[in-house]
């Protein structure tokens, strides 16, 4: 059993009431929706998000039915974004098991993610708290701008490391700080509690994606259940390789710049990216990043009083930083 299984076990009964609130969220009178959230559900992720709504919740008091609502929000948020993402990036496979984009293709997809977004909306509205519906505002324009500015990126395929910083901020850690501070919105009315939650998300979310971008190189594809290397087929330029292009100078930055511009990469260009990464410290520079992201993360949670929860959130910090998929 995994860590975070064992932090779920912790929490089982939220869980539950989470899970309830997600399905009902999820219901409609529509047979392919019903099919398609069916399929959804069946092949859920890790959750790692409401989990962490649940567990924040736990650590600034009891959790309420606004509680379990948002957790099922942000969810919804996530699985939303996941079925656009798998389009625009035309993925065949999300999670070790065909996409939706891949069963019912694109038009089906497009629309599925806007029904299960508006669903989100729906439950934040449900939530009648302004503080939650600003913070779900906020975070929602902030995963739509920094998708959008990866695109953009990886057609220029030009990034410096502060505007990489800032991408995986808004793509990333943005919805995962929201899942942490709606926790404490939930349970509690004190402003210190709250923005140690957000900071806590946001500093975990930065170090989650650096993870990400270290298995997209390093990871293997039936552990991780994506296509191996998929970001740099796809020309998206991740941190190791944002770090490489910088440090890189003479031949090795002529060949490799050549090789990131190669439109179809062959497995063996790939491996000579990943080699010229490795020598130059780029992977070696990506794991202290995760590391530093990780320690702040533990920080910014250290004024609460120790409790079997907050160890909770260190566990998944931890978690992260050893996970293998």
């Amino acid at each position: 059993m995994s860590s975070l299984d064992k932090i779920k076990v912790l929490i089982s009964k939220d869980i539950e009431l989470f899970h309830k609130e997600y399905k009902i969220a999820l219901n409609s009178n529509v047979r392919l929706i019903n099919s398609i959230t069916n399929y959804i559900v069946k092949n859920r992720g890790k959750e790692i998000r409401p989990t962490l709504t649940l567990i924040s919740a736990r650590v600034c008091g009891d959790p309420t039915q606004n509680t379990y609502r948002a957790a099922a929000m942000m969810e919804l948020l996530h699985v939303a974004t996941l079925i656009h993402d798998d389009i625009v990036d035309d993925a065949q496979m999300r999670r070790g098991e065909p996409s939706i984009k891949s069963i019912w293709k694109n038009k089906v997809s497009v629309l599925m993610g806007d029904f299960i977004l508006s669903k989100a909306l729906i439950n934040m509205v449900g939530l009648k708290d302004f503080d939650a519906l600003d913070l779900i505002s906020v975070t929602a324009e902030k995963l739509s701008a920094g998708e959008i500015l990866q695109i953009e990126k990886s057609l220029t395929k030009t990034m410096q490391k502060k505007v990489y910083y800032e991408m995986i901020n808004q793509k990333t850690a943005s919805l995962i700080a929201a899942s942490c501070e709606l926790g404490a919105i939930t349970t509690t009315k004190t402003d210190k509690d709250r923005k140690a939650m957000y900071e806590f998300g946001e500093n975990l979310g930065m170090a989650f994606q650096i993870k990400d971008d270290l298995f997209d190189f390093l990871g293997s594809e039936n552990i991780t259940g994506k296509d191996s290397s998929g970001d740099v087929k796809k020309n998206m330029l991740t941190l190791p390789l944002i770090y490489a292009l910088q440090k890189s100078s003479g031949l090795k930055k002529i060949r490799l710049r050549l090789l990131v511009h190669k439109k179809n990469k062959t497995s063996k260009n790939i491996n000579e990216i990943k080699g010229i990464i490795n020598d130059l410290g780029g992977f070696e520079y990506a794991k202290k990043q995760l590391n530093q992201f990780s320690n702040m993360a533990k920080d910014s949670i250290s004024h609460f009083d120790e409790s079997k929860f907050k160890q909770s959130l260190i566990d998944i910090v931890d978690f992260n930083a050893s996970r293998v998929s």
